[in-house]
């Protein structure tokens, strides 16, 4: 009941979606905005973002010129200005498919690629798809919550496996064969690894790609750090497997470009034997495309430019700054008692680190240590916590080495206050 001006009371019919704040809860924007509510006004040094994964802030990951020439020539050439159609237009799916085609044993079609808003919208597509009652999903922990997010949202049952940190992060596939069952519909696996920092091998995807088939369920392969590997293991598409499971991959170009403002992603279907077209899968994503909204015209417009002039020295440059703050956070996180970080990032741009809180008197778990690390040193990490392992913690290291190299030692600092006295 409400009060109203004339001192009456009145009755409202409709309130706010609870279930929708409760996935809303777990994302990481929601965990990253708690803690830089932590910051203090009076400090006035530079607020370090360690726990964000938007290195475009920063003049050393600037993107490509030939990209930005051709979002300006999309948009000048006036060929963009009205609707696409609704799973995107050729010309921007052409080109992606003979991306996505890299390395495969056979051919992508553009029919087999749907445009969508940044590769969070292929999520909320393929999830929306498989939310039918009943069905479970398999999804990686650690992982990215938006996956939870969206399906708490439509009501998709999701259970988690294991990645193993004392193996690289490998998917446990035991555990995974445990989990299934005859309503179980999807695993998903990201790789190069969020947030992680591991990249698997083509054995290990052989692996998971047999254990799909085994189960008779399809791969969601999130590939939006795809070719973002610095380490001994080369990035593989799930793609390559296709024959063995059908694979539903998922991409953009926010992170390879390192323009996640622009909102470009996409889903592309790996099936040879057209398994996903039979089950009506395919036909489920366009009726979803056909209700949601579109990436920008002129973006789209872009994307053949954009994919087809990139150099090679843009993609080794980047890669190069990657490794070397790699290299500086891995041997900086090993000079911090309370840290241990199990596996060196071989790839996208985080790393998840292990809190010994024993070694520290007054820190309760995850989201404590980030809270007063925040409050005291403006150094911004995201709590274990919101990817799904508790009194860890996520550190970026996509980020300019000065600004890397400040923070960590300000984390140390932080440490050497907080040390537990002996």
């Amino acid at each position: 009941m409400t009060k109203m001006g004339n001192g009456g009371m009145k009755r409202w019919s409709f309130h706010g979606n609870e279930e929708l704040d409760a996935a809303a809860s777990i994302t990481i924007r929601g965990v990253l905005a708690k803690v830089m509510s932590n910051l203090n006004p009076e400090d006035h040094r530079a607020v370090i973002p360690l726990g964000h994964g938007d290195p475009s802030a920063f003049s050393c990951f600037r993107t490509a010129a030939v990209a930005e020439d051709a979002v300006v020539d999309a948009l000048r050439s006036r060929k963009f200005n009205s609707y696409a159609p609704t799973v995107g237009i050729l010309p921007a799916r052409r080109a992606i498919a003979k991306y996505v085609s890299h390395g495969l044993p056979y051919k992508v079609s553009p029919d087999d690629v749907f445009l969508t808003i940044g590769c969070e919208q292929a999520i909320e597509i393929i999830i929306k798809v498989l939310a039918v009652p009943g069905a479970n999903i398999l999804l990686p922990r650690p992982g990215y919550t938006y996956y939870e997010a969206q399906a708490a949202a439509n009501h998709l049952e999701f259970r988690y496996f294991d990645l193993l940190p004392d193996k690289g992060w490998e998917v446990d596939l035991e555990g995974v064969k445990a989990l299934a069952d005859e309503n179980t519909v999807a695993i998903v696996i990201i790789n190069p690894g969020h947030p992680c920092g591991s990249v698997f091998t083509h054995d290990h995807l052989r692996k998971v790609a047999e254990t799909a088939r085994m189960l008779g369920i399809l791969v969601i392969s999130d590939e939006v750090y795809g070719h973002l590997a610095f380490g001994s293991n080369p990035f593989v598409p799930m793609g390559v497997f296709g024959s063995t499971t059908p694979v539903i991959t998922l991409g953009s170009l926010s992170k390879r470009w390192i323009v996640p403002g622009w909102r470009l992603g996409w889903l592309v279907t790996n099936d040879p034997y057209d398994i996903l077209h039979e089950s009506g899968v395919v036909e489920s994503i366009v009726s979803s495309l056909n209700i949601s909204s579109d990436p920008a015209t002129f973006i789209q417009g872009a994307v053949p430019q954009i994919i087809e002039k990139t150099t090679d020295d843009f993609f080794s440059n980047i890669i190069r700054i990657l490794r070397e703050t790699a290299d500086l956070c891995f041997e900086r996180i090993e000079d911090i008692p309370c840290l241990t970080c199990p596996h060196k990032q071989e790839g996208s741009m985080f790393a998840m680190v292990k809190l010994n809180l024993s070694l520290l008197e007054d820190i309760e778990d995850d989201m404590d240590f980030c809270m007063k690390l925040c409050k005291e040193e403006s150094v911004i990490v995201l709590p274990g916590f919101a990817v799904g392992k508790k009194n860890w913690v996520r550190i970026t290291f996509a980020i300019e080495q000065p600004s890397l190299e400040d923070g960590l030692g300000r984390i140390k600092d932080f440490y050497q206050r907080h040390a537990q006295q002996q």
